[in-house]
Parts: C-alpha cells; structure tokens; sequence
C-alpha cells in the first residue's frame, strides 16, 4: 500500500522559517519517501506505507519537542500504479 501525507506545522513565520519546520523537512528529506514537496504553506510526502507511518509518528514527536504548537495532517491511500 502506498501513502501521501500532506502536514503543516505552527506557528507560522514568512520571514524566516521556525525549528520545527527545519525539523519537519530534515525528517521527510531523510526518510525512505519516494516524493518529497516541502513549501512554505504546506507539504507532502508519498512511499510506501511503512515509510510513510514511520516519517509521520517521527514528524509528531521531532516537531512538538522543537516547539511546534500544532501540526495538521492527512493521510491518504493513493492507488498503485499498474506495471
């Protein structure tokens, strides 16, 4: 199975970006992700789902320690591709 989850983590800074997003992006970079998209207002990752639960459950924890007050997020199923 294969997922993609799209997060935010706040409190939000545009002029410079806050702990917890630098966290955010180091965990979904180094992760065994197979897309990775990190923007200033929202991200996604997509892989495997084991990878992908994993990154998530790592996010949470790295992100709230490095001062996040809220980290949104949705996990969706995306189809397999046919080979």
């Amino acid at each position: 199975m294969r997922l993609r989850v799209e997060f935010t983590t706040e409190p939000f800074d545009l002029d410079e970006a806050p702990p917890h997003a630098v966290v955010a992006r180091e965990v979904v970079h180094s992760a065994e992700l197979d897309a990775v998209d990190v923007g200033p207002f929202g991200n996604t990752a997509e892989g495997r789902a084991d990878a992908v639960l994993g990154a998530v459950d790592e996010l949470l924890r790295k992100c709230l320690a490095a001062g996040a007050t809220r980290v949104s997020l949705q996990v969706n199923v995306v189809a397999e591709e046919e080979s």
